[in-house]
């Protein structure tokens, strides 16, 4: 991952050496011309990742010196590509008629410097004596505890979590959940764990449990230790050891008898161990060593901000993922604090209740602003002007407020640190779409591809371990279970900000890298005098019609990357946008699609908004030789093609003209696509072979049809029902929209074995009663019913062996839920909104077998709210 910026500028320079199928490289004699100059770029570049990147022992034995050798090569191949972005825009530049300042866009290709900088690099990792430089085992050892020193924060095991150890507001309902769990029982030793971000009360709940009443009584012997990032097996025996009995001498005990001391004192008895603030699986694999199973029904409660260390710990036990305190909970805990039980004067409840909301459920967040409310003057001006200023007093929190979450930061990995520095340009409770954050980062340069996954596969799994870290929110899931909308906790982007300051992530130099903003773009003080080092330009500003004409002084912008201008609506799509070939994503709004938006060779990802209805693509689409992900919030309608477009991989509604053939030979590695359905046509799906997602939106219910696309394409016969459709094998996730198919087609969808989530919705499926059969969804997990005319469902539990989650919505006419569908062990959640009272009688009938059957872990929720358990059935 180190060098994922350096692959993506080599696979710039191969497309520059052997490219014949882009205009913009082909008709251009100067790019030609210099073509050796890049093969011999490519070939140094090559050879230096190869030498530096990929000799792990050289890493190991010189870890100083080849470190710095990497941060100059990195440097050095930065420099190289905007040298070689810079001629190439500055001869396209020329070649349309554009003649920009020569000192800035030099007209010739000068890389003899970088070059030489290149050869010196390796000139100096060749001289390194690896023999005289290699260190014994415990100078290695020193270096390495030196270096994780470096980059952890250690802290006393009390420390800033003293200012939560007595807020147990809101934590109610987890304390009961976890206590209930860890008193079941099982006999064999298991674990619960506590999961969440940093300061949102783990340590606190953990205490709440561990100091029950019923927790004491239940279990012999309980014991606490702290780990941290940094910890030594020696101080953690000792910490263990003492809480469980504070008498014992343990000073002068060496490491074997503290642990036979604690063999001793837990031996067939029923323990519980707290490990707090645990961060590695390796470190989890050591501390379990100690803790014996005498099959007595021990317990060990661990806390940590990463989920995938609690997933290695478990084995039949519980993950909580403590959420966020409510803002009424907040509110309470903040009173609670700065009170001592006195109820809070009228004139402060409405800037209280201010300072409480932003905070945004983060205990520590709000205790620390207890603190300073408790020590200033009950006068409502003095309150306003504290909740005007919450963040500055978090961040200047003397005990470290900021500091636990930046304890996350310093434990993050190398190669996802400019991730999460990017979040740091968001404006504040901003919701994230996620899969246009997985294409803004590949856009950057942050994915190093692997060969075996696609870049937004990759991307995925980081977004994912900033989530599993809690550094990410996840606020709402597509049907397939990947996320859909994020956030990040104010505290976090806080971070993120003062982080990205520190490190210049959004910077080159002194000048200017990234820029995001939620504000009017002055593009002209921006862009003079012009500013290539600018790689990214997003604004965030909503519902802005740009009243002057900004796109002309793009040009001064010759090396961005990404631009986002979201709803930013531009007068027209002016020529010297065309000219910002380095574009890998482009957000835009238009009136219509231009075919010089097709020179931009290098686009990998395009949005288009419009307020037209529909959009037609021109022929020269398959100019975008990189595209990779289309999307728009019209209709897009394709005519024809010139060439197969080899790498998209999503596409948003599109239509084929009469002269294209089939999708296959348009977009032959399409994995999400969104299609019209034509009750008159065959519709083979089959021949995608690498489609995982597919959305099917009926002709007859599509309201946004335009009369140019009428005119093109002429009205389907709404009143034939020969349809044929085809599904590949590979599919994962099928919503159907409006296409008013006859149940019996669904024994067609049951055969495909890994489709996971199915959506039928506005009448995708027309009938009043739908009998599932005897077949099986084989790997269905989510089910969602909505807008249908259906009165009558025929299924059983064996139709849908690994359903998790049932949703029915707006199906006013259905009876109710098979009731055996509640025998589904898989199943989680059942989800109704808007139905009849005789489906809702069907739910009760559900709940009441399974809180017969000792199932409460379903969760029914009705318009909102999560049904109570049923009153004990007392009939027999």
């Amino acid at each position: 991952m180190a060098y994922a910026h350096v692959q993506m500028f080599m696979e710039k320079l191969k497309q520059l050496i052997y490219s014949n199928d882009i205009p913009v490289i082909k008709d251009n004699p100067s790019i030609v011309h210099e073509r050796p100059q890049f093969q011999l770029l490519y070939e140094e570049l090559g050879s230096m990742i190869q030498t530096l990147f990929n000799n792990e022992d050289q890493d190991i034995h010189n870890f100083e010196k080849v470190r710095k050798l990497k941060k100059r090569f990195k440097v050095a191949a930065e420099e190289a590509d905007d040298i070689v972005d810079i001629f190439v825009s500055a001869v396209h530049f020329r070649n349309n008629g554009y003649f920009p300042r020569s000192d800035v866009f030099h007209p010739s290709l000068h890389l003899e410097v970088v070059m030489r900088s290149i050869e010196s690099i390796k000139i100096e990792f060749m001289t390194i004596n690896i023999d005289n430089m290699k260190m014994d085992s415990s100078l290695k050892t020193n270096t390495l505890k030196m270096q994780s020193a470096g980059t952890s924060h250690n802290r006393n095991s009390r420390g800033s979590k003293k200012l939560l150890e007595k807020v147990v507001v809101g934590f109610d309902r987890d304390a009961e959940i976890i206590r209930d769990k860890i008193a079941e029982d099982g006999k064999q030793l298991d674990v619960v764990s506590i999961v969440g971000m940093g300061g949102i009360g783990k340590t606190t709940l953990a205490n709440k449990v561990y100091t029950d009443p019923f927790v004491v009584y239940h279990f012999h012997v309980r014991g606490w230790v702290t780990v941290s990032q940094t910890y030594d097996k020696r101080d953690l025996l000792i910490q263990v050891l003492s809480s469980i009995d504070d008498q014992l001498e343990l000073k002068k005990a060496s490491y074997s008898q503290l642990h036979e001391m604690l063999h001793r004192s837990l031996y067939c008895q029923r323990y519980l161990i707290v490990i707090d603030d645990i961060w590695s699986k390796e470190a989890w694999d050591k501390l379990k060593l100690f803790f014996p199973d005498h099959n007595t029904g021990s317990r060990i409660l661990l806390t940590s901000r990463l989920t995938e260390v609690a997933a290695h710990a478990k084995s039949l036990g519980l993950i909580h993922h403590l959420q966020h305190l409510t803002e009424e909970e907040s509110w309470k805990l903040l009173c609670e604090k700065v009170f001592k039980g006195d109820e809070c004067p009228k004139w402060l409840i409405e800037p209280g209740m201010q300072i409480a909301k932003i905070c945004h459920g983060l205990p520590l967040s709000v205790v620390v602003m207890a603190g300073v409310l408790a020590k200033e003057p009950r006068h409502k001006d003095v309150w306003l002007k504290i909740s005007c200023s919450v963040h500055s007093y978090i961040a200047g929190d003397e005990k470290g407020c900021l500091e636990t979450i930046a304890l996350s930061f310093h434990h993050l990995p190398l190669h996802l640190r400019d991730f999460f520095l990017y979040l740091g340009g968001f404006p504040e409770d901003y919701l994230i779409s996620s899969p246009w954050l997985l294409w803004v980062w590949i856009a950057e340069g942050f994915i190093q591809e692997d060969g075996s996954q696609s870049l937004v596969e990759i991307a995925n799994g980081y977004l994912m371990d900033l989530v599993d870290r809690n550094l990410l929110i996840v606020e709402q899931l597509f049907a397939w279970c990947d996320v859909s909308v994020c956030k990040v906790h104010d505290l976090v982007r806080q971070l993120c900000v003062e982080k990205g300051k520190e490190e210049r992530f959004f910077l080159k130099i002194w000048l200017q890298r990234h820029v995001f903003t939620n504000q009017d773009i002055d593009i002209m003080s921006l862009s003079y005098p012009p500013a290539p080092s600018i790689r990214s330009l997003v604004c965030f500003q909503r519902e802005t019609t740009l009243t002057h004409n900004i796109s002309k002084f793009f040009h001064s912008f010759a090396l961005l990357r990404v631009l986002s201008l979201e709803r930013c609506k531009l007068i027209d799509f002016a020529p010297c946008l065309a000219l910002l070939i380095h574009l890998r994503y482009l957000e835009i709004w238009l009136s219509s699609f231009p075919r010089s938006i097709c020179n931009l060779w290098n686009l990998q990802t395009l949005l288009v908004r419009t307020s037209s209805s529909s959009i037609i693509l021109p022929s020269n689409i398959s100019d975008l030789v990189n595209l990779r992900h289309l999307d728009s919030n019209a209709d897009l309608y394709l005519p024809s093609i010139g060439k197969p477009m080899k790498l998209l991989e999503f596409i948003s509604n599109v239509d084929l003209g009469d002269v294209v053939d089939n999708f296959q030979k348009c977009f032959p590695r399409i994995k999400n696509l969104t299609s019209t359905l034509y009750s008159d046509e065959e519709n083979d799906f089959e021949v995608l072979h690498h489609l995982r997602i597919l959305t099917l939106i009926g002709s007859g219910y599509s309201r946004r049809r335009s009369v140019e696309r009428e005119f093109l394409r002429g009205e389907p016969n709404l009143g034939k029902n020969h349809i044929i459709i085809r599904f590949p094998a590979t599919l994962k996730a099928l919503t159907l929209v409006g296409c008013g198919l006859p149940w019996s087609y669904m024994s067609i969808i049951q055969a495909l074995p890994n489709l996971e989530a199915l959506i039928i919705k506005d009448n995708g499926f027309e009938g009043t009663l739908w009998e599932t059969g005897e077949e099986q969804f084989q790997r269905l997990k989510f089910l969602s019913l909505k807008e249908l005319n259906i009165k009558q469902w025929e299924a059983s539990s064996i139709n849908f062996p690994c359903l998790e989650q049932l949703e029915v919505l707006k199906c006013v006419d259905l009876g109710e839920i098979p009731l055996e569908l509640g025998d589904i062990s898989t199943l989680e959640y059942i989800v109704v909104e808007n139905c009849g009272a005789s489906l809702l009688e069907s739910l009760q009938k559900i709940q009441q077998e399974q809180d017969d059957a000792g199932n409460y872990e379903l969760k029914i929720s009705v318009d909102g709210s999560y049904m109570p358990p049923c009153e004990p059935n007392h009939d027999d």
